[in-house]
């Protein structure tokens, strides 16, 4: 049998070899599915074709002081493995979706172990991560003129790296003893083009696994915002630290991303971070934050009163927004046949017509001056998932979004004087199904009576 401390950390392997398809080699996703996804990926590489894919590299504060560990998106979509200095090379063989899998990663040491703590090592990677052929990352330069040599083409987002520090990244770059074995050139005699646009399309479309890893973030996170809702904040410190603790308290792993908790005017900063402000008794604060889960995330923004009560003017602009989002959330729907770009226009459409009625002189370039950011973004292993993907294609079941209309009002004479100094966001995470949207994040409530309630009288 095999044994992992924790999901998706370094596994140790029995001398008996397990059925590793049939584990979850990451919450709640499969080996079987990593070896579909390397296997889909065969079958959009050209006969002979050869992509290579690098893990993320250990970055450090200072010294020998590291930053907490977070993996290559594209890495771990394919291979489950959450490890530094790896990488990946996956060959097209003869069939339409067969293919050869090399994962070479850092070998068992146990001295370094005692200090960094355990590696999963070479065994394992042919053992639970399904690699026809493993090796030492260390020992890297001598297998790639035979495993990539013959290659028709070469798909890499690999990039040389001044700091690079990786036995692979160092390769790369050149910068290696042997410079005729170097990865950069044996590229030279080989057709080299980008893996980006056909991991998108890939990773762009959910799995049902996928989709329940981020119902769990999204349930989690979602129940995290109402318990902070029940309570009274004086400071954006202890709101932020409550909703970080809250995730993991409730399942997830870790944040997906770095909190905006903003109070009053701060909310008009769109990636207002500094959390340290006092919360005073007649503002608003606005929270964006959600949890990962198997490194799948979620992505929220709640507003309420800091009082537990709006006033008059608040609740009208809230309830701008909120009517706006409910509108842009049922078109997420492949049946509509809507893009985000198109869900984003209605958007501005509606809230105009309600900011007309409020009293806003919306001539020239009032909405885009209060509504500088797009409606929403592609969700998924990355906050902003599958980078470069367009908005301009209808939406299709399976794919994750956003939807996150707000309106941030400058203190100025442009303005209604009432709503002034105002910031108010509203976003869910969204999947996308064929008739309906499915809202990952429903535990977060966003009524205004629902918010009210939380408080009493």
């Amino acid at each position: 049998m095999l044994e992992s401390k924790r999901p998706g950390r370094p596994y140790t392997v029995s001398p008996v070899r397990p059925k590793p398809f049939l584990i979850d080699l990451t919450p709640g996703i499969s080996a079987l599915e990593y070896a579909q996804r390397r296997s889909n990926l065969a079958s959009k590489l050209p006969k002979n074709g050869v992509a290579i894919l690098a893990a993320s590299e250990l970055k450090y504060r200072s010294g020998p002081v590291f930053y907490e560990f977070h993996q290559d998106s594209d890495f771990f979509y394919l291979t489950g493995f959450n490890e530094p200095e790896a990488v990946a090379i996956i060959g097209k063989s003869a069939g339409e979706g067969d293919h050869i899998f090399h994962l070479f990663v850092r070998a068992k040491d146990p001295k370094v172990e005692q200090w960094e703590g355990s590696r999963s090592g070479t065994q394992a990677a042919l053992d639970v991560f399904n690699a026809d052929e493993s090796g030492d990352i260390k020992n890297i330069e001598n297998s790639l003129s035979r495993i990539i040599g013959d290659a028709s083409e070469v798909f890499t987002d690999a990039s040389p790296s001044a700091t690079a520090t990786s036995p692979f990244s160092r390769l790369f770059s050149n910068r290696t003893p042997s410079k005729s074995n170097a990865l950069s050139t044996i590229l030279e005699s080989v057709t080299v083009k980008p893996l980006r646009s056909i991991l998108n399309d890939l990773r762009n479309i959910k799995s049902d696994a996928e989709i329940a890893n981020m119902r769990k973030a999204g349930q989690a996170s979602g129940r995290a915002f109402t318990e902070a809702m029940r309570q009274a904040w004086t400071t954006e410190k202890d709101l932020n630290a409550f909703l970080e603790y809250t995730f993991k308290r409730n399942g997830c792993d870790a944040s997906a991303y770095v909190p905006v908790v903003a109070g009053g005017k701060n909310a008009s900063q769109i990636h207002y971070v500094r959390n340290d402000d006092v919360l005073l008794e007649n503002d608003l604060v606005l929270a964006d934050a959600g949890g990962e889960y198997g490194n799948y995330i979620t992505d929220i923004t709640r507003t309420w009163p800091i009082s537990g009560h709006f006033t008059p003017p608040q609740k009208d602009l809230y309830n701008a927004i909120l009517a706006t989002q409910r509108k842009c959330i049922s078109l997420c729907r492949a049946s509509a046949s809507n893009s985000l770009d198109r869900i984003h226009q209605i958007a501005e459409e509606t809230l105009k017509d309600s900011l007309n009625g409020l009293g806003f002189d919306m001539s020239g370039n009032a909405l885009e001056t209060i509504f500088p950011h797009h409606l929403g973004h592609y969700i998924g292993l990355d906050v902003h998932d599958t980078p470069g993907q367009s908005r301009q294609a209808p939406l299709r079941a399976g794919q994750c979004v956003t939807v996150e209309p707000g309106l941030y009002i400058p203190d100025t004479d442009r303005w209604p004087a009432a709503f002034r100094g105002m910031g108010i966001r509203i976003e869910d995470s969204i999947c996308v199904q064929e008739d309906h949207p499915l809202v990952l994040t429903t535990e977060a409530v966003k009524e205004v009576e629902d918010i009210e309630a939380l408080r009493g009288s």
